[in-house]
């Protein structure tokens, strides 16, 4: 009795993208990638925004980023760590969040004094603390300080063209002055979000980004 040839599993993977996206709106295209780097920033919660900046203050927006909805505020803070080591003006980003967060690069870190993990966003679990000094107030986090995991949003069109959904990874390579490919990009996707990635400065500066010359997003 003879076997049917089995059908490799990158073949299956194709058949069922290229159905997908004629499905959603024709033939494949190729989606634009933007890279942004993420400076030293935070995140707060409304009580802590309020006890940082005074009773009934909300978040001042002052620069909408890529992702429609978020942005940057006026407000900054200082961050303390261990020895009282510092970093003056840390920018915070809206809209406000259940839980506060910082997020520094690995070089920040050091020169704060802190041993941070590489986390996904809001995996602020068993991670190290700082204070939080505000024009009204103070606000000492327990754990909330990470170094992001690199990661791309995108939407779910643009998740069928890269044949990947949430929680997979890809790979980012930079044709630049130093070429680079980083791996074990995160994929974020939801039926919104437009198509960037998100490295941290450390990142950025290793791989010369602001003289790149292209960037191609891909799956391992």
């Amino acid at each position: 009795m003879s076997m049917a040839p089995s059908i490799d599993r990158s073949v299956i993977e194709q058949i069922v993208r290229e159905i997908v996206l004629k499905q959603i709106g024709g033939p494949a295209r190729q989606p634009e990638v933007v890279v942004s780097v993420s400076a030293r920033h935070c995140h707060l919660t409304d009580a802590d925004v309020e006890t940082l900046f005074g009773p009934g203050r909300t978040l001042t927006p002052f620069k909408d980023l890529y992702q429609d909805g978020f942005y940057a505020a006026e407000e900054t803070v200082m961050l303390v760590g261990p020895r009282r080591r510092m970093l003056p003006s840390v920018r915070v980003l809206g809209p406000t969040r259940p839980k506060s967060q910082v997020e520094l690069s690995y070089t920040d870190a050091i020169s704060l004094g802190l041993d941070v993990p590489v986390r996904a966003s809001g995996k602020i679990d068993n991670t190290p603390g700082c204070v939080l000094v505000g024009p009204a107030g103070v606000v000492e986090l327990k754990e909330g300080v990470i170094r992001a995991e690199r990661h791309v949003h995108m939407n779910q069109r643009d998740a069928a063209h890269f044949g990947v959904k949430t929680g997979d990874r890809m790979s980012l390579r930079v044709a630049s002055t130093c070429p680079t490919v980083f791996e074990g990009l995160l994929v974020r996707a939801d039926e919104t979000s437009k198509l960037e990635v998100h490295l941290d400065t450390d990142e950025g500066n290793a791989c010369a980004i602001d003289h790149a010359e292209s960037v191609e997003l891909f799956k391992p």
